[in-house]
């Protein structure tokens, strides 16, 4: 099939364009798909099952849950004050630097 670019005024070339992505998007789609249907097979005749190769999520990549991490600074202002030492500093301990306290003054 054979188009004559030239021939083709402005609106025409942005709806051969469009129609272009949007088979190239279907056909990217049908490749995705054939290519899946060939690593289920391959993986159930080596006689495993998908989740034992890539884990237990069928995504991909799972997110780890949110445990609770041990304290490693302490507030010696109040002591009920800690910080795991991730994510955003607290208040009290930038003060504490700001005072001349170093981290390892902190450290619990």
């Amino acid at each position: 099939m054979a188009v004559d670019l030239k021939s083709l005024n402005h609106n025409q070339l942005n709806e051969l364009i469009s129609k272009a992505q949007v088979r190239q998007q279907e056909l990217r789609k049908e490749k995705v798909a054939k290519l899946r249907e060939k690593i289920h097979a391959l993986i159930k005749a080596e006689g495993y099952s998908f989740d034992d190769i890539f884990g237990g999520a069928k995504g991909g990549k799972t997110r780890r849950s949110g445990g609770t991490v041990a304290p490693k600074y302490r507030n010696p202002a109040d002591p009920e004050q800690v910080w795991s030492g991730r994510g955003k500093r607290p208040r009290w301990f930038n003060d504490a630097l700001k005072a001349g306290k170093k981290e390892k003054d902190l450290a619990i």
